[in-house]
């Protein structure tokens, strides 16, 4: 028995290749000839799909006119200075003009006399431009508060949902309860080993929830003044957190490029999720979809389907550090912070809207409240409040560091409105903790809007 030759599948495929072109380079020249009538069906078909209905208007018009013995008018005239341009062929059923041109532009005039005439004609209308709504009046914002007690750096703060007393966090290791109303301390909380990065108080039980650069995540029954609960998983600090508004879970992120969903009660960590490639520095959470948003060092912001524990979009955008994020109160959509741009987005697949141009610093934080004043708080000292709707940015101001502080120290972390939008609380390098208030003597003569649309829509367009 001969022993068969094998071949690579390389040399096979030339081979095959070889034998087809032999096969078929006789009839190489050879091709069919044209068939004018079917050209001709094929190109009628062509107009009537694409321009059907210019065709049945201008039939339209034609028969009104001969209706009112201006016949002679359509047919005659190629011109005029109200004509209004139309295609007129196909007006028989294979697709032909009755003259025997085939699609052939022509200038109908308009009807000047009757509504109804008009209503027949096709007419070009000049494109409008577009239109920058002019901003809402805001009051601005003062200081009306400096509180000191923290030995560091003051991190993070959360507003108790009754509006009565807010906590703060700072790099002396204690969490500090305070009173809203008169700025005195009413309680101290030790327990973290490091810095203490986020917290959160849920609107539903009497827990404060806190995290730190310990990598510890603790739930603290007011009612005791105690721990009752750790949340173990992370693998290095944990930097941000968010309670899910209704529903028992507690998502936290860090520097292990991961957000983590807890169950409130169990300490079951649910979901791990996983695809940043870099520090989370910021994360969100709301009842609609997506009920999960996280911002990272790694430049992108990644919406999250909750029930599956997956990324359902990343939004790329973004050129550097996104550091914060926040949800607007009443509409369905969130900002998103970098130092090239603050970012609005509308939910849930996360449109893009528009740009806030012109916090050049490393924006740390973000509040917005009801009236849709939005403030971003820079690295550098810097506050910027904008009115949401437009992005018209109304003031922006240098925070003073408290006396004996170095003006390198005039850095914001954190910033939030109480629940009821007229206090600004933040927190800052120089170890104070600052309330805003706006201006009640302010009116909209003394502040007016410095409202400029031909520089904004250079900037956005």
């Amino acid at each position: 028995m001969e022993e068969v030759q094998r071949h690579s599948v390389h040399t096979l495929v030339f081979r095959s290749l070889k034998r087809t072109h032999d096969f078929f380079v006789a009839n190489q020249s050879l091709l069919p000839e044209i068939d004018e009538t079917l050209e001709k069906l094929k190109y009628n078909i062509k107009a009537r799909d694409t321009y059907g209905l210019v065709f049945d208007r201008a039939a339209k018009a034609k028969a009104l006119a001969a209706k009112r013995g201006d016949s002679d008018r359509i047919e005659g005239q190629h011109g005029g200075k109200d004509g209004v341009l139309a295609i007129t062929a196909a007006g028989e059923q294979e697709g032909s003009a009755p003259d025997g041109t085939n699609g052939q532009m022509a200038l109908v005039p308009a009807a000047t006399p009757t509504p109804q005439a008009a209503s027949n004609a096709v007419q070009i209308l000049p494109k409008k431009a577009p239109t920058i709504p002019k901003p809402k009046w805001h009051a601005p914002w003062k200081l009306c508060r400096v509180i000191s007690g923290h030995l560091g750096w003051v991190r993070c703060v959360a507003v108790e949902p009754g509006n009565e007393w807010f906590a703060t966090g700072a790099a002396d290791r204690v969490i500090k309860i305070w009173d809203l109303a008169s700025g005195k301390l009413k309680l101290s909380l030790t327990g973290h080993v490091s810095t203490v990065r986020a917290l959160a108080v849920s609107p539903r039980h009497p827990y404060l929830f806190s995290c730190g650069e310990d990598r510890q995540v603790k739930c603290w029954d007011l009612e005791y003044n105690k721990v009752i609960r750790h949340y173990h998983g992370h693998l290095s600090a944990v930097y941000t957190m968010s309670l899910h508004p209704t529903i028992d879970v507690l998502v936290t992120a860090g520097r292990d490029s991961t957000a983590r969903v807890w169950d409130m009660r169990t300490k079951a960590n649910i979901h791990t999720l996983t695809g940043h490639t870099n520090t989370v520095a910021s994360v969100v959470t709301q009842a609609a979809n997506p009920q999960i948003i996280t911002g990272s060092h790694d430049s992108t912001v990644r919406l999250w389907d909750l029930a599956a524990g997956k990324s359902m979009c990343t939004l790329t955008n973004h050129k550097k550090s996104v550091r914060a994020i926040v949800l607007h109160p009443s509409l369905y959509m969130f900002a998103s912070a970098s130092p090239d741009n603050i970012k609005q987005w509308r939910c849930p697949e996360g449109n893009f809207i528009q740009n806030l141009g012109g916090h050049n610093s490393i924006v740390n934080c973000m509040a917005v409240n009801p009236e849709g004043v939005l403030v971003s708080g820079g690295d550098n000292g810097t506050m910027f409040f904008w009115d949401w709707r437009t992005g018209y940015n109304f003031q922006r101001f240098q925070a003073a560091v408290q006396p004996g502080s170095m003006d390198s120290e005039a850095g914001i972390f954190s910033m939030t409105f109480d629940q009821s939008g007229s206090r600004l609380i933040t927190t800052e390098a120089d170890k104070t903790i600052k309330i805003y208030k706006e201006d009640d003597e302010a009116t909209e003569e003394s502040h007016p809007i410095n409202w400029r649309p031909e520089i904004i829509k250079r900037r956005k367009y």
